[in-house]
């Protein structure tokens, strides 16, 4: 069975750096793409980044602050968050894509204080 744990979140100040990873197990098949989502309280789940070969995908709103990279040995993607603001606090969550299947972690949290 596919797991992902994401570690790494925590409560930074405005203008702080975070870097989440996410590690993979139970992985059978190759992994396709691997992503990042965020949700806030009382708002939709939305894409962050993504990562599938050598392309990767932003939401505007991170572009040129976050990046995302892969270690395909260990199964692993992170997301190195740099330049941090309040509206970036939420749950962020890892997901991949294997045997035709999405596999999402459990979550951790970003807190951006002001």
């Amino acid at each position: 069975q596919v797991q992902l744990v994401e570690s790494g979140g925590g409560l930074v100040q405005a203008g702080g750096s975070l870097r989440l990873s996410c590690t993979a197990s139970g992985i059978i098949f190759s992994i396709n793409a691997m992503a990042w989502y965020r949700q806030s309280p009382g708002k939709q789940r939305d894409l962050v980044a993504v990562i599938s070969g050598g392309f990767t995908n932003y939401a505007d709103s991170v572009k040129g602050r976050f990046t995302i990279s892969r270690d395909n040995a260990k199964n692993t993607v992170y997301l190195q968050m740099n330049s941090l603001k309040p509206e970036d606090t939420a749950v962020y969550y890892c997901t991949c894509n294997t045997g035709g299947r999405d596999y999402w972690g459990q979550g951790t949290q970003v807190t951006v204080s002001s």
